[in-house]
């Protein structure tokens, strides 16, 4: 196996151990139960799962889906969610390879991963993912100018540090407050609540590990996306509340990796910027 081939390995094993305690997170985080105690257990039966059991990944296909001691069916999820999270690592690692962004883009990617099966299921996005997304991502940008994109030649020693953080901090209250805005408006034109709280308090957490320019781009892309799906459920379910977080992590991770070149098409349309 070659340097590379063992790399990626190893980055998608880390990948399904990390998806496993996300799956524990989506399960007991709305309960607001711990994510510690007790170990993990058969949903069914309440017996706890031995090691070799809780394999990821590897435990699920081995059992065919179902709980080793009662022999009841385990939510194709659990597997789903440790398959995903590996593959986001891979590719988070072969776009940013092993660098500090990688760690700190992992940071919010797990968030994000959390907050989509939770806000599907629940309608709700605990505050450990979006207050302290927030929080891990204020204090990484002052770990990691790079987040933003700080020039130390403009700004050299303790100086990239400190915008970084300003950066995150500006990126967090546009990210927020923009969300706010649109709730406001929209509780006015329906007479409802049109914006739950967990939506502001994620695109905070965006913002902050993002920056305003690509929190702004996130929160008009979000729609485009959302509007479809909304569209779907109403039609299906007669439903017309939606869970909107997955679709501002959608948007961001957008935002992430092509928000550069969105944001020069979207300045050259409109004249203000000369694209080559």
């Amino acid at each position: 196996m070659t340097e590379s081939g063992f790399i990626v390995t190893t980055v998608f094993i880390l990948g399904a151990v990390v998806g496993s305690f996300l799956n524990v997170c989506i399960v007991r985080m709305p309960l607001e139960k711990s994510i510690v105690y007790p170990s993990s257990h058969c949903p069914h039966c309440k017996n706890p799962i031995a090691w070799y059991c809780n394999i990821p990944l590897l435990s699920y296909v081995f059992l065919k889906g179902k709980c080793f001691t009662c022999g009841k069916t385990i939510s194709f999820r659990y597997f789903f969610v440790e398959l995903l999270t590996s593959l986001t690592f891979v590719g988070f690692y072969i776009h940013f390879h092993l660098s500090l962004l990688l760690t700190a883009y992992l940071v919010m990617v797990c968030g994000f991963i959390v907050a989509t099966f939770v806000d599907f299921e629940h309608r709700i996005i605990p505050d450990e993912i979006s207050l302290g997304g927030t929080m891990a991502g204020l204090l990484l940008s002052g770990c990691i100018p790079a987040m933003h994109e700080i020039d130390r030649a403009v700004y050299p020693g303790w100086q990239a540090h400190a915008v970084s953080i300003g950066q995150s901090l500006l990126g967090a209250l546009v990210g927020g407050g923009s969300i706010y805005l649109m709730g406001l408006i929209g509780d006015s034109i329906f007479k409802k609540e049109s914006m739950g709280g967990g939506d502001v308090k994620l695109m905070a957490m965006i913002g902050a590990f993002l920056g305003w320019k690509y929190a702004v781009l996130s929160f008009f892309i979000a729609p485009l996306f959302g509007a479809v799906y909304g569209i779907v459920e109403k039609v299906r379910t007669k439903d017309s509340a939606i869970a909107y977080g997955p679709f501002l992590i959608l948007g961001a991770l957008i935002s992430l990796f092509w928000g550069k070149i969105l944001i020069r098409w979207i300045l050259g349309g409109y004249g203000l910027y000369d694209l080559p």
